[in-house]
């Protein structure tokens, strides 16, 4: 199961984690972040011994937002030993994300 964080966990959650991190910058008024929900639960429950999914809501944390230069949602960026190693833009099938995530798990 995916994760919310806010600005208070982000650095324990994901920057401090000892698992890659996928966040998703999301809001609730964006369709193709809610077309993307399920995908990343599926992800999160096949592949939460290798990777953690949390979900970060950028109306309700537009600091986040900022730090990490979010400008089109939804925006995903994997995070490896507190770094952004790569990084997603738009609504995907599982398999093509999983495809874009693999080579860093």
């Amino acid at each position: 199961m995916a994760i919310d964080v806010t600005g208070d966990t982000f650095a324990e959650q994901v920057l401090s984690s000892d698992k890659p991190v996928l966040v998703d910058f999301w809001a609730q008024s964006c369709g193709p972040c809610r077309q993307v929900s399920p995908v990343l639960e599926r992800i999160a429950a096949e592949h939460g011994d290798r990777l953690t999914v949390v979900k970060v809501n950028v109306d309700e944390n537009p600091d986040l937002a900022k730090r990490f230069d979010i400008r089109a949602i939804p925006a995903m960026k994997l995070f490896k030993g507190g770094e952004v190693v790569h990084e997603l833009l738009g609504a995907m099938p599982a398999q093509a994300l999983m495809g874009e995530l693999e080579p860093h798990l």
